[in-house]
C-alpha cells in the first residue's frame, strides 16, 4: 500500500481519453475550491500549539491536489490538436491560453503554500490569506470555470443507458418523468466525482487528496437534497409516487452524508497509519456510492416496474455473488468458533483454524478493509496460541466479533431479495 508521503494521485498513463483528462481536472479543481471554502475556518479556531501540524496537513492535502491539476493540465495542452477538437458545452470558452493561464495560477499556489509552510513564522493569519489567495485567483481564472463546467457536464450524462434514454422520446416524457429528467443528472455527477476515488482506491494511490473529491461531493450533496426539496414543494400530488420516491431518496442522501462525514472522514486528513486511511476511504466511498445506486435503481421503477437493480448496474451482480459466500462463510466459521470455545478439543480447534485460514485466504477479501484487519488479528492470536486457557477467552471474544460481522453482512442491499437460509451440517 503505498505511502500517504507520495504526492503522485494519478499516473500520466490512468487518463488517455482528452474528454476524461478535462473532466478529471475539473472534478479536481472543484474539490481544491470546495476544500478551501471550508478548511480554513477549522484552522482559524485551532489551538495554537497545534497550529503548525494542522496547517502542514490541510496544506499537504491541497499540494497533491493542486499536483495534480497541474500534471492533468500539462498532458491537456501536449495534446492541442485534440483540444481543439474538444466538443464543449454551450457558452464554454475553454482553450490552449486559458489552460496556460490557470497553470501559472497553480503553479504560482503551489510556490506560495511552500513558502508559508518553511517559513519560521508561521500562523493562521499566513495560512487564510494563501488560502483567500488561491480562492481568489481561481475565481478570476475564467478556464477554471470552463474546465469545471465541462466536468459537470460530463457528470450529469454519467448514469445508466436505461436512465439516460427516458428522454429519447419526448412524447413519451409524463410529468412525473419530467421531474426525475431534472433530477438525475444531479445524481450523474455525484457518482463520476466518487468514481475518481473509485480508481485512486483501485490503483492504490495516495487517498488523502481524495479529501479535495469528497468536500465537493459533500456541497453536491446538499444541493442535491435542497433542489429535490424544492422540487417536492411544487408537487401537488403528494400521494403520488414519485413524491415518495423523491422524499426518500432525498432523506437517503442526507442520512449516508451525515455518516460519511461524521464517522468516516472526520479525522482522515491528520491520520498518519496508511491502511487506516485506507479503511475509512473505502467504507466512506462504498456508503456514498453504493447508497446512490441504490435511489437510482429505485427512479428506474417507476420507469419500468419489471426493471432490476442488477440489471442498472451489471456491479451489482458481482456484489450479490460475493455477499452470499461472505454470508454463508461468515455463518459456518462463526459456528466452528463457538463449537471450539465450548469444547477445546484438539480435533475442533484444528478444524476450526483449518476453516480460518481457508476463510483468510478466501472470501474475507470481500469484507471492507477495516472489518478485514480486526479479522486478521484474531485469526492471527488464533494460530500462535496454544494453551486452551489463553485460547477460549480469544474465541469467545472472535465469536461475538463475527455475530456482529455476520448481521452487517446481512443487512447489505443487494442481499435484500436473498434471505438467508442456514447451510445443513
Amino acid at each position: 500500500m503505498r505511502s500517504e508521503e507520495d504526492v503522485v494521485v494519478l499516473g500520466p498513463d490512468d487518463v488517455i481519453d482528452i474528454s476524461e483528462k478535462v473532466t478529471e481536472l475539473g472534478i479536481w479543481l472543484s474539490g481544491i475550491r470546495s476544500y478551501l471554502g471550508s478548511r480554513p475556518r477549522m484552522l482559524q479556531g485551532a489551538d495554537p500549539s497545534a497550529w503548525q501540524q494542522l496547517a502542514s496537513t490541510e496544506f499537504n492535502v491541497l499540494h497533491a491536489g493542486i499536483k495534480q491539476c497541474i500534471m492533468l493540465d500539462s498532458l491537456i495542452l501536449s495534446d492541442r490538436e485534440s483540444l481543439a477538437d474538444l466538443a464543449l458545452p454551450a457558452g464554454s470558452t475553454l482553450s490552449a491560453p486559458g489552460l496556460i493561464s490557470l497553470h501559472e495560477v497553480l503553479n504560482e499556489a503551489v510556490l506560495l503554500g511552500e513558502s508559508v509552510i518553511n517559513s519560521s513564522i508561521q500562523g493562521p493569519g499566513q495560512w487564510s490569506a494563501w488560502s483567500a489567495m488561491l480562492s481568489r485567483r481561481l475565481d478570476e481564472t475564467q478556464s477554471f470555470y470552463d474546465v469545471v463546467h465541462f466536468a459537470e457536464a460530463a457528470g450529469a450524462k454519467f448514469l445508466p443507458a436505461r436512465l439516460k434514454d427516458i428522454t429519447s422520446d419526448p412524447s413519451k416524457v409524463t410529468p412525473d418523468l419530467a421531474e426525475l429528467v431534472l433530477v438525475l443528472p444531479r445524481f450523474g455527477m455525484v457518482l463520476k466525482w466518487l468514481s475518481i476515488v473509485k480508481k485512486m482506491l483501485d490503483a492504490d494511490r495516495p487517498l488523502k487528496p481524495s479529501l479535495l473529491i469528497f468536500a465537493r461531493v459533500n456541497e453536491l450533496v446538499l444541493e442535491l437534497t435542497t433542489f429535490i426539496g424544492n422540487r417536492l414543494d411544487h408537487l401537488p400530488d403528494q400521494e403520488a409516487e414519485l413524491f415518495g420516491t423523491l422524499d426518500a431518496a432525498s432523506y437517503t442522501a442526507s442520512i449516508e452524508l451525515k455518516k460519511v462525514y461524521t464517522q468516516e472522514l472526520a479525522g482522515v486528513a491528520a491520520m498518519r497509519p496508511t491502511p487506516s486511511i485506507f479503511a475509512r476511504i473505502e467504507t466512506a466511498y462504498s456508503l456514498l456510492n453504493d447508497g446512490f445506486q441504490q435511489i437510482l435503481a429505485g427512479f428506474m421503477k417507476i420507469v419500468d416496474r419489471n426493471a432490476e437493480s442488477l440489471d442498472l448496474f451489471p456491479e451489482f451482480q458481482i456484489k450479490l455473488q460475493q455477499s452470499i459466500v461472505l454470508r454463508s462463510d461468515l455463518w459456518s466459521t462463526s459456528k466452528l468458533v463457538k463449537e471450539a470455545e465450548q469444547a477445546p478439543e484438539p480435533s475442533k480447534i484444528e478444524e476450526m483454524r483449518q476453516a480460518l485460514t481457508a476463510f483468510q485466504n478466501g472470501s474475507m477479501r470481500y469484507l471492507f478493509y477495516k472489518d478485514t484487519e480486526t479479522v486478521e488479528r484474531f485469526i492471527e492470536e488464533i494460530l500462535v496460541t496454544n494453551q486452551n486457557k489463553d485460547l477460549v477467552p480469544i474465541l469467545h471474544r472472535f465469536g461475538a466479533f463475527l455475530e456482529t460481522l455476520f448481521g452487517q453482512v446481512t443487512l447489505r442491499t443487494v442481499l435484500q431479495k436473498h434471505p438467508f437460509e442456514s447451510p445443513v451440517r
